[in-house]
């Protein structure tokens, strides 16, 4: 790895707030809200979405099977209801969304702006690991939810045709090999169906529903509170352990944060209120008239609420909601890793661009990675009733986590007194606390599928971001100051021409490839430049404040570059635009010089040995900084050194 891949992870704490993003390629700030609106129904809502598929089902026949009858049907969909209210509307669509990291969302935003308040604060390194185990158990929602979501709507086909049921499994796997294998041709051109597609399912749930509800009317009454409250008091055990499947309901709250900069807070509130909470609510209600009338729909009450002529379209309709659902967290799975990335919690890897958008991107090992777990996932559990379990500890421990994130926003960031905040803080942390004690009784049947992804995530993003910080210190010592090494270098050395850049992970200090460079080589360019690369704490950063040059004399420069954790760190375009040291920057007559560091573990205080070697293979398999940098390739030189942490 080289001293400057550690550069590009190495500003967050340089974050100033007030820096604004240029606002390129952010569609909230142009057209309608309407024409939003519909795009944010095809991206933000598929997880959500495809949730009745398998919510109501395993609610009764899943690992911990509630009585088929009127008090707990009722008493199920009152639960899956106010759930959605309170989690999704309130949590999510109200609060949560208002913390906006420059018009940006999800867990990294969040931490990334609440970091810009707490740094330095005592407890602020425990907030920084639950934001960074939040992260982590959302790469195990990223393979739970593809697996889940399609196998779900092709299970369809065993319903309609029992003895079909044997292909399932095979057609699963061959519909997620074929989506994995598209990713890297991008997405930009099918992602204009998304929209159309998904308002058709939404339409089509809300009419099957509503042709249910007609035919028992009565349940309508379900959505009363008082039949929440009245299945606890009934049944209080079976009750607590039936919201491990309730919460099936609100998977996919967080995506509404998540994907806020793509399409604004107003475009995804306008879709969530006026269009998929009413097509939820009234295909739940369908749903439990038809399981009132016919007990015997619970093999799919989803699936038997359509006429038979109909049948084979909602199959078709309803794969296709789950292919969208899929590529939707597996988009987020790629732009999630480029956050951590850019702030210093994930090693370098090659990130394609797809579309002149840069939210496209593709990122090959993780889609790899992704599919080769989503697969094994698959013909592991065999069937989404199974997949389930797994699924609720992913989603509850990640919305537990955005609770206390959100407690440090509302006291820290925006000052509200104590009386405003507890009350709903209050609320959401008991909801979510009794959603996430209900799926740990799921561990021993799945549950623990995520919690291993998310400690073994967590275990190689913070063993990455020590021993980053370790490194740095390691090279710190010892160093000379700039200033005079520039006074004393320039006359010592014979100089030729052109312009050098020497990458270096921080502001101070004289970075290793130069003292190698003169000392083995004995000679300087004309123009010598000392160039880090921070990023910051928000998503974008004003050419303004692109860059600062600080010049020492004689040729010698230093050159700081500022990305938002959401840009590309393309130096060369932007060296392109700094006309202040002596002259513009031509990459023909420019060599960047690197620093690549060997590490060799030792017993050094810092980490414990086996964390050192486990930094070590990540060091070792960190994507070129030359490539992560966009340098042209035939003007780079590596000079190796190495080092002990």
């Amino acid at each position: 790895m080289s001293e400057a891949a550690d550069s590009a992870v190495s500003g967050p704490a340089a974050a100033n707030p007030s820096h604004d993003h240029a606002g390129g390629g952010h569609g909230h700030h142009q057209g309608s809200v309407i024409k939003l609106a519909v795009g944010a129904i095809g991206v933000v809502f598929g997880d959500i979405g495809t949730s009745p598929l398998y919510a109501m089902r395993d609610t009764f026949a899943g690992h911990h099977p509630l009585p088929l009858d009127a008090l707990h049907v009722f008493g199920i969909v009152s639960l899956m209801f106010w759930s959605m209210m309170i989690i999704v509307t309130v949590k999510y669509v109200t609060v949560i969304m208002r913390a906006d990291n420059k018009g940006e969302g999800g867990s990294l935003a969040l931490l990334a702006l609440i970091n810009q308040s707490i740094s330095g604060k005592r407890w602020s390194a425990g907030i920084v690991l639950l934001g960074v185990f939040a992260t982590s158990l959302f790469y195990g929602d990223s393979m739970i939810t593809p697996a889940v979501s399609v196998m779900g709507a092709i299970e369809g086909l065993a319903v309609y045709r029992p003895e079909l049921a044997p292909l399932v499994v095979p057609m699963v796997v061959g519909v997620l090999v074929g989506l994995f294998v598209i990713q890297s041709r991008g997405t930009a051109k099918v992602a204009t169906l998304f929209g159309p597609v998904m308002l058709t399912y939404f339409a089509v749930i809300a009419v099957l529903g509503a042709l249910s509800i007609a035919d028992h009317p009565q349940v309508i009454a379900a959505l009363s509170p008082h039949y929440a409250v009245q299945l606890f008091m009934a049944d209080p055990f079976r009750g607590f352990l039936a919201m491990g499947a309730a919460v099936l309901a609100v998977t996919g709250a967080e995506a509404l944060y998540a994907d806020m900069g793509h399409f604004g807070r107003s475009p995804i509130r306008v879709s969530w209120l006026a269009l998929v909470l009413p097509a939820l609510v009234l295909n739940y209600l369908g749903q439990a008239s038809l399981l009132v009338r016919h007990p015997e729909a619970l093999a799919s009450p989803f699936y038997y609420l359509a006429p038979q002529w109909f049948q084979w379209p909602l199959l078709g309709l309803a794969c296709a909601a789950a292919i969208i659902a899929s590529q939707a967290v597996i988009t987020g799975a790629f732009s999630v890793t480029q956050q951590a990335i850019q702030l210093g919690f994930i090693p370098r890897m090659t990130i394609k661009y797809t579309s002149l958008n840069a939210g496209q991107i593709y990122i090959p090992v993780i889609n790899w990675a992704l599919m080769i777990a989503v697969i094994l996932l698959v013909l592991v559990f065999e069937r989404s009733s199974n997949l389930t379990a797994a699924y609720g500890i992913a989603v509850t421990g990640a919305m537990a986590i955005d609770n206390v994130l959100l407690a440090v926003v509302v006291l820290q960031l925006w000052n509200w007194r104590l009386w405003q905040a507890v009350p709903l803080l209050g609320l959401f942390f008991a909801l979510d606390a009794a959603y996430l004690s209900a799926n740990f009784t799921k561990i021993p049947d799945g549950g623990w599928v995520p919690l291993v992804m998310g400690l073994s995530i967590f275990t190689l993003l913070t063993t990455w971001s020590k021993g980053r910080a370790l490194m740095r210190q390691n090279m710190a010592e010892g160093s000379i100051p700039f200033e005079v090494f520039a006074k004393s270098a320039h006359s010592s050395a014979a100089r030729v021409p052109g312009t050098a850049v020497f990458m270096s992970s921080t502001a101070h200090g004289v970075p290793s490839a130069l003292l190698h460079n003169i000392k083995h080589n004995k000679v300087l360019h004309e123009r010598v430049v000392v160039l880090t690369v921070a990023i910051q704490d928000v998503p974008y950063v004003d050419d303004a404040e692109r860059f600062t040059v600080k010049q020492y004399g004689a040729g010698f420069f230093k050159v700081a570059l500022r990305f938002g954790f959401l840009e590309e760190t393309d130096v060369p375009a932007a060296l392109a635009k700094i006309s202040m040291c002596g002259e513009p920057f031509e990459m023909m007559k420019t060599s960047f010089f690197l620093s690549r560091q060997t590490l060799i573990p030792s017993s050094k205080p810092g980490m414990a040995l086996w964390r050192e070697k486990l930094f070590a293979w990540m060091l070792r398999n960190a994507a070129s900084a030359m490539e992560f940098f966009r340098l042209p390739t035939n003007r780079v030189v590596e000079l190796g050194s190495q080092v002990e942490i």
